[in-house]
């Protein structure tokens, strides 16, 4: 006689339970049910199967033949679907994509990263985002070895045909002093105030950056005397903190060099600087990318069409708020 085979795995994972335990509280324990409910369920899956399973008296607990012949199979069943959901989980994961973004500093600028993360998130909610902190040896943040795919850099970038860029905020360059700088006293300096000082270089790496924060197109005269070579943020605040020399600033990194012993100035008649979200110009068209840059466009209310993220090169000058939230 042909028997109902629906049987579910949650009726054979309950069946095992009690089983192993011989105990049916023991059993609702293990499976954090009631017992009147376990007990409920084994009846049922005894009259789906026709025949009594476990055998219950004064002694207690003990499998039938049919619940004996039973077990390993049932055994096999939950085993089998635990690989099986396992796979499925690994499938998934391996699916599962990653965006890496690239940067040299931190962010801050009123909460523009969690803004950017948020609204990308939820275009794209089973890609995880990767944050990659980078050297500033390298000026592309990540960009140039194909480490990152998107990067939050500071404009211009070497080898500027090889990337696209959207400009995220434009700020003015100051210039970083210890308090104790003869020149800290002024309230607003030129260039050619600055043209005799010692000045913190970024690594020759930076090419066109390294230029770019020395000023070198627009300060009279020749190039500065380099004091000291910074490739990060504690290098530059111990430097200006020993009197190596001083450096340019944007105004948004200000705070994170102008702790004990140092202050900023602004620098009249200079022009501000431009921090932009780039990626490789082969990248563009990835899916991922153009959500990314479209999310980060919307964080800034950067206007979007709704055909993908038009793409920003060259000497863009947009400059966007960046968004709070």
């Amino acid at each position: 006689m042909a028997m109902k085979t629906d049987v579910h795995l949650r009726d054979l994972r309950y069946f095992l339970a009690v089983a192993e335990e011989l105990h049916f509280t023991r059993a609702a324990e293990r499976l954090y049910v009631s017992q009147p409910a376990l007990s409920k369920q084994i009846r049922a899956l005894e009259r789906q199967l026709d025949t009594e399973l476990f055998r219950r008296d004064r002694q207690g607990v003990a499998l039938t033949a049919a619940g004996t012949a039973l077990l390993p199979h049932a055994r096999h069943l939950l085993a089998a679907w635990e690989e099986g959901a396992a796979a499925v989980e690994r499938a998934r994961a391996a699916r599962r994509d990653t965006l890496v973004v690239g940067m040299s500093t931190s962010l801050g600028r009123g909460g523009l990263l969690p803004a950017i993360r948020s609204r990308f998130t939820a275009a794209h909610p089973d890609v995880e985002v990767r944050l990659r902190q980078v050297s500033w040896e390298d000026p592309t943040a990540g960009l140039a070895d194909g480490g990152a795919d998107v990067a939050f850099v500071w404009l211009p970038m070497p080898d500027a045909g090889r990337y696209e860029w959207t400009v995220v905020a434009e700020e003015p360059r100051l210039v970083a002093l210890p308090e104790a700088h003869p020149l800290a006293v002024r309230t607003d300096l030129t260039l050619a105030d600055l043209a005799d000082e010692p000045f913190l270089a970024l690594p020759p790496s930076t090419g066109v950056l390294r230029d770019h924060w020395l000023a070198l197109d627009e300060r009279p005269g020749g190039p500065p005397l380099i004091g000291a070579e910074i490739a990060g943020t504690e290098e530059t605040y111990e430097a200006l903190v020993a009197g190596l020399g001083i450096c340019l600033v944007a105004a948004g990194n200000a705070p994170l060099i102008t702790l004990g012993g140092v202050t900023t100035r602004p620098v009249h008649g200079l022009s501000p600087t431009r921090f932009a979200l780039a990626w490789r110009t082969q990248d563009g068209a990835r899916p991922l990318v153009r959500g990314y840059v479209e999310a980060c466009r919307r964080a800034t209310g950067q206007a979007q069409s709704g055909r993908g993220p038009a793409r920003t090169t060259g000497d863009a000058r947009t400059s966007p708020t960046p968004a709070t939230s």
